[in-house]
């Protein structure tokens, strides 16, 4: 059984996609061990709690470097034996150590079609509003594997959503979640726990 992370930092509506396709056995026999969240208080961690996940908070602001903070995930993420990685809107970037030690096993979940709108700064609502200032008719969302470059690793599933003429960002953006993200992000592990992702 394939043992999988989901790394938080707020809401967790991409995580909740991934209990509701879990509980429905949607998840090609991987099952969801723990939820890490960087920030306290969050709802993520109570859809964890709700679900019967296991859930451990790590603040990057408690760590003075990097390489502490990424050694505390590694720690969290081995103490599991996990064997998948998902990013669902975590804010914090990874260092090294994880990289390393998980490659070709952390995917992430972009709310564009990379590689639009991607990279260094582009994250949440800045993605939606900069699709619209530049008036694109459709944009979407990318599940990709995590490499050092940030939104830069292979890419495993897309899905395109129309971008609407009366929109706002936060409009955006709920359909985005709604029409791609929620879909394509439980596919994608699915496919991962198949062994169905080639890595080159």
């Amino acid at each position: 059984m394939t043992k999988i992370a989901v790394l938080v930092s707020g809401g967790g509506t991409n995580l909740q996609a991934l209990i509701d396709a879990w509980k429905s056995g949607g998840l090609g026999g991987g099952e969801l061990s723990l939820v890490i969240s960087s920030k306290p208080d969050v709802q993520a961690l109570e859809r964890a709690k709700k679900a019967g996940i296991k859930s451990v908070t790590i603040e990057r602001k408690k760590y003075a470097a990097v390489e502490e903070f990424d050694a505390a995930l590694c720690n969290a993420l081995s103490e599991e034996n996990i064997d998948l990685v998902v990013l669902a809107g975590f804010l914090s970037v990874l260092g090294t150590q994880v990289l390393k030690k998980y490659e070709n096993k952390i995917i992430n979940v972009h709310p564009a079609l990379i590689p639009s709108f991607s990279g260094k700064g582009f994250y949440g609502l800045r993605v939606h509003e900069a699709a619209l200032e530049k008036g694109v008719k459709i944009t979407g969302a990318t599940v990709h594997l995590v490499n050092e470059e940030v939104d830069g690793g292979k890419i495993i599933l897309q899905k395109a959503v129309d971008v609407l003429p009366d929109d706002s960002p936060e409009s955006l953006q709920q359909r985005v979640m709604r029409e791609a993200e929620w879909v394509i992000l439980p596919k994608a592990v699915e496919m991962f726990c198949k062994g169905e992702i080639k890595i080159t």
